[in-house]
């Protein structure tokens, strides 16, 4: 069955619902885990209302430093929960990357032979049934893909 899963997450609830799916697959097969999270650039949109009309050199490293934190809180939590599974598990934050690219380039570089995620993540957009980052890896991924969807959306 599966021997590397890599399980994606941004910290949102469903995020926290396919981590879960994700362990429990893991834990059942035997696999290890690699958590990945990922945080975009400095959004361009934000520069617009700052006072000067442009994002200075501090508002990026402020914005690129909570990421930063928000990454080792969301990755120190999933660890924790592997550990009390069980389960071989090691994590990784990529900054200010397109999120579709990150997974696909870390699950091939991981040698990872499945990729959990969930079906939207944190900004809760959707697209159709699945969120525009969950699209794009099922469409270009070389490996199985599951996606896990919230317990309340309509079926």
């Amino acid at each position: 069955m599966y021997k590397h899963i890599l399980i994606t997450t941004d910290g949102s609830d469903i995020a926290t619902h396919g981590v879960e799916h994700g362990l429990a697959l893991a834990a059942a097969t035997g696999a290890r885990v690699i958590f990945l999270s990922v945080t975009a650039p400095y959004p361009i949109m934000a520069s617009l209302t700052s006072v000067r009309g442009y994002a200075t050199a501090e508002m990026i490293q402020d914005y690129e430093d909570r990421q930063q934190e928000a990454a080792r809180q969301i990755l120190q939590t999933c660890i924790a929960t592997a550990a009390r599974l069980g389960v071989n598990a090691s994590a990784l934050h990529i900054p200010d990357a397109h999120p579709a690219e990150a997974i696909l380039r870390t699950a091939r570089e991981k040698g990872c032979d499945l990729i959990c995620m969930a079906s939207h993540g944190r900004r809760g957009m959707k697209r159709l049934v699945l969120g525009s980052q969950a699209a794009e890896v099922v469409s270009q991924a070389e490996i199985p893909v599951l996606i896990v969807r919230s317990e309340r959306d309509p079926k």
